[in-house]
């Protein structure tokens, strides 16, 4: 048996001690180090799964940006084939302008469109992209061979389409074998006022999904169709309206030109007939006139009291009427543009002054009261005197006709803003009712009223007052109310 030295055996607990406590430490290291180790795992486990939900977020953020671009190519594909199908008002041509490389921008290779001719109760292809006629041929035999199908959908004005937990309306043998394609989307082409329709579009991409953002293109686009093609047909009718509408137009102007010159016809008759009548007359009157001074002279003996009052009513009748003579020549000179004007700057306030002279024994004799209103230094105007002298003693005379003693007759003038000088020629009368306004020019026309129903006139002279204002590039107008009074107003070009 071994025996250990007494000497030895401090340093041997000592030794041992010392492993104890080094075992101890190391323990505690160790353990240390595999919480660390653990916590490490932790944490690469934590970053395993955020690199996977990245990896993840960035599958979804491609799907969701190749899905956004697909649908901004799909916009803008939209756009363009919108701008095209509004620029045309012919339908033949509106179907023709969506090509092949605007439906692959929406995502499909083929497309057709149907329309229902309500005449031959069948649907109708309108465009065709991507089938052979034999392909299309199938495809028409079977829409229709079921018209109610489409009917219906043109009717519900909702799409139809593959989408996945829709009801596609046709089975997938039908896809294949008819449309010759994987996925489609129908949309109903529904105008207000004609026949509807169908777009179909569709896709052989067994890989392509169709979505609803799909759909909601092709039914834009279906829908802005029916627009346009609404669009072409009222155009269409509006065209066939308004070509008829100029037949008639034309038709109706050859006929109003020809009513118009066999009018000029017997106008110039009219004028020529009043003219030569009229210098006829002049020369039995200035007989009839002068044999009558004569008499009334007392040269040829003394004339019986009753004999020479009938001397002078067959005098004064003739005064009258070689008046009325003389407006006729007048009018009839003016209507054929024979009268010549000697066109000169004229004072108006002067011609109305030497009017009033003319008149104020009348006025007078009636118990009016004429204001001249024109004030001095009133701008010259264009005008013959001798013709404006008459336009001034004409109205003024008609006014006296209307105006009960005691009544008002003003003269006043304005510029207007069109270079020109307007006077008003006012009166208190009776008015003109309202029933003969569109007469009072008229020739020979006369108003019936108590006051001047003893006053003898031809009515000649407002005729002939508005013939003169005319040829002096004016125009003349009345504002009148039964009880009221009347203003007849005229303008005349200014001087300046």
């Amino acid at each position: 048996m071994f025996n250990l030295n007494p000497i030895f055996i401090p340093l041997y607990l000592t030794l041992t001690l010392s492993l104890i406590v080094l075992l101890i430490y190391k323990a505690g290291i160790a353990k240390k180090l595999q919480s660390e180790v653990d916590n490490l795992k932790s944490s690469l486990d934590d970053m395993d799964e955020q690199a996977k939900l990245i990896v993840r977020t960035d599958m979804e953020l491609n799907k969701l940006q190749e899905e956004l671009d697909k649908k901004i190519v799909g916009l803008y594909a939209l756009q363009r084939l919108s701008r095209i199908i509004s620029m045309t008002l012919e339908e033949e041509q509106l179907f023709k302008r969506i090509q092949p490389e605007y439906l692959e921008d929406l995502g499909f290779e083929k497309a057709f469109g149907y329309l229902w001719d309500n005449e031959n109760k069948r649907f109708k292809l309108t465009f065709n992209i991507g089938y052979s006629d034999t392909e299309i041929a199938v495809i028409s035999s079977f829409i229709n061979s079921n018209p109610s199908i489409f009917n219906n959908l043109t009717a519900s004005d909702k799409t139809a389409s593959s989408i996945p937990g829709e009801n596609t309306i046709f089975s997938s043998q039908q896809l294949e074998t008819i449309f010759r394609t994987k996925a489609f989307i129908i949309a109903p082409i529904s105008p207000q006022q004609v026949n509807r329709g169908f777009f179909f579009a569709g896709t052989q991409d067994a890989e392509m999904v169709i979505t609803e953002g799909d759909a909601e293109l092709i039914k834009i686009l279906a829908t802005q169709l029916g627009q346009a093609l609404e669009n072409a047909r009222l155009f269409e009718k509006s065209w066939i309206s308004q070509q008829e509408l100029e037949k008639k137009v034309i038709s109706r102007t050859a006929e109003l030109t020809k009513a118009l010159e066999e009018v000029k016809i017997i106008s110039k008759r009219k004028t020529d007939f009043v003219s030569s009548v009229s210098h006829e007359l002049r020369t039995p009157l200035t007989s009839v006139k002068g044999y009558a001074a004569i008499l009334l002279t007392g040269k040829l003996g003394e004339l019986p009291h009753e004999v020479r009052e009938r001397l002078e009513k067959i005098n004064r009748h003739s005064d009258e009427l070689v008046h009325m003579v003389n407006d006729l020549l007048d009018i009839s000179r003016l209507e054929s543009g024979k009268m010549t004007m000697k066109v000169e700057p004229c004072d108006i306030k002067e011609l109305l002054n030497k009017a009033e002279d003319l008149l104020s024994g009348q006025l007078k004799e009636r118990g009016l009261y004429l204001k001249n209103e024109i004030a001095p230094g009133t701008p010259l105007v264009l005008a013959d005197k001798t013709q404006i002298e008459r336009v001034f003693i004409n109205l003024i005379g008609n006014a006296m006709k209307f105006t009960p003693a005691q009544g008002t007759i003003t003269i006043q003038s304005h510029k207007t803003t069109d270079k020109q000088l307007q006077v008003d020629v006012t009166d208190t009368g009776c008015g003109i009712p309202e029933d003969m306004h569109a007469s009072i020019f008229q020739e020979f026309f006369r108003v019936d009223n108590t006051i001047n129903q003893g006053v003898k006139g031809s009515g000649l002279g407002l005729a002939l007052v508005k013939h003169i204002i005319e040829a002096h590039q004016g125009k003349i107008w009345f504002n009148s109310k039964a009880g009221s009074g009347t203003t007849f107003s005229f303008t005349l070009p200014l001087a300046e």
